[in-house]
């Protein structure tokens, strides 16, 4: 018998990235940045969280000597020899710090081409694409044309929406047309179908997602994004490790937006929650259902949506030490046959200036029954992850990226 289990935890770069530079990055660390913010006393909140950083569990399976792999040692940064699980680093080689390029890279499929972006200026969006939109819907306008932060255009301009039925547009440093409105004055499946029509308009332009937000509340102070986001990603331009398992018979459970993210591309089931804690409920569900020859792939977005790109450190912090102190139920679960692996798809450094993702290396850690502890140096394509998934389930190796599988069995 042989599972896979792939845990994403969004944003959560280890730095080291050799092209950092080129992105305005360098130097970046989300996780060094953030243990050493707590062992300085800056990552402390009154109820939420104080101390230096404590992950006991993902630093037992060797993630602060992936850190050291990625960098250099850091006195600050959580380590420990002997470690229970393979550790390493991925640099990313797709031309973007993406999600879309992170998750696809992942999955054994880079991403060669540039995505399309919208300049950072006011109004952000074509003159002919803001036409061709309210043309195909009848809509009165568009708030919003800019880039900016979710949350602050909902608190700035939510109200004006409701008056008006205007929708909220923006987008941000991804390759992204992002689209907020109410729930119930606008309506979800009103917003959804909106969607699906930007996204064959923005399709000549190469943009990556576009993305429904809806919110809930009546004014300013009490507006609150839900858990009915949906993206509408370009689908993969090549068959993925997804597709690969889905043909060989296996499945691949989707938790989170991974369904999304692959434009619902071999993903066999789609399993979605409000909250990492949450998603981690879910994922554990799935690694019970989960069969012979299945993949749960899962995403948990907390790291990244909510503190990563709103630079809340102490959040970071907290949410970091939450996923570590239910790991061993993830643990638990594992039998003969079993891979774990932990990633990230990027970085979102919350010290970092901007609320952008941060172009960095990212940690590839984990453990399975009958797996010796081992290093895996630098991976030099995050496709060496998908490739050491499907190696694990018996697949022909793909065109990109190298399995690591064997370094494990020989260690």
């Amino acid at each position: 018998m042989a599972r896979a289990f792939l845990f994403v935890l969004d944003s959560f770069g280890i730095g080291g990235a050799p092209d950092a530079a080129e992105f305005g990055d360098d130097g970046a660390n989300t996780f060094v940045h953030i243990a050493q913010a707590a062992a300085r006393g800056e990552a402390d909140r009154a109820g939420l969280r104080e101390g230096p950083l404590d992950l006991p569990n993902m630093t037992a399976l060797g993630l602060g000597l992936a850190a050291e792999a990625a960098t250099q040692p850091d006195e600050a940064v959580p380590a420990q020899r002997p470690v229970t699980g393979f550790f390493g680093a991925a640099q990313e080689v797709s031309k973007g710090k993406d999600t879309p390029s992170g998750h696809w890279e992942i999955a054994g499929l880079p991403v060669p081409f540039e995505w399309g972006y919208f300049p950072d200026t006011q109004p952000t969006f074509p003159d002919h694409l803001v036409v061709a939109i309210l043309r195909e819907t009848g809509l009165p306008g568009i708030l919003g044309n800019c880039h900016a932060s979710g949350t602050e255009i909902i608190a700035r301009l939510g109200e004006e929406h409701i008056r008006s039925g205007k929708p909220i547009c923006y987008t941000s440093a991804d390759s992204v047309f992002q689209i907020a409105t109410h729930e119930t004055h606008f309506g979800l499946e009103r917003l959804y179908d909106l969607c699906a029509r930007v996204r064959r308009l923005v399709d000549p332009l190469n943009i990556g997602r576009v993305i429904a937000r809806p919110f809930v509340g009546e004014t300013a102070a009490d507006f609150v994004r839900t858990a009915n986001r949906r993206d509408y990603a370009v689908p993969p331009v090549e068959p993925t490790l997804l597709d690969r398992i889905t043909e060989a018979g296996g499945r691949v459970i989707g938790i989170g937006k991974i369904g999304d993210i692959f434009a619902h591309r071999g993903v066999s089931e789609v399993r979605k929650a409000a909250g990492n804690m949450a998603l981690f409920d879910v994922a554990l569900a799935a690694m019970d259902d989960a069969a012979d020859g299945d993949l749960v792939f899962a995403n948990f977005v907390d790291f990244d949506m909510l503190f990563g790109h709103r630079r809340d450190v102490a959040g970071y912090a907290a949410a970091l030490e939450a996923f570590d102190a239910r790991l061993p139920e993830a643990l638990s679960r594992l039998v003969d046959g079993d891979l774990l692996i932990l990633t990230a798809d990027h970085g979102c450094d919350p010290t970092w200036p901007g609320t952008d993702h941060t172009r960095e290396r990212v940690p590839v850690f984990g453990t399975g029954p009958g797996l010796a502890p081992a290093p895996l140096g630098v991976r030099t394509t995050f496709a060496d992850i998908g490739e050491t998934v499907a190696a694990h389930l018996g697949l022909p190796a793909g065109q990109h990226g190298r399995s690591f599988l064997a370094e494990l069995a020989d260690a």
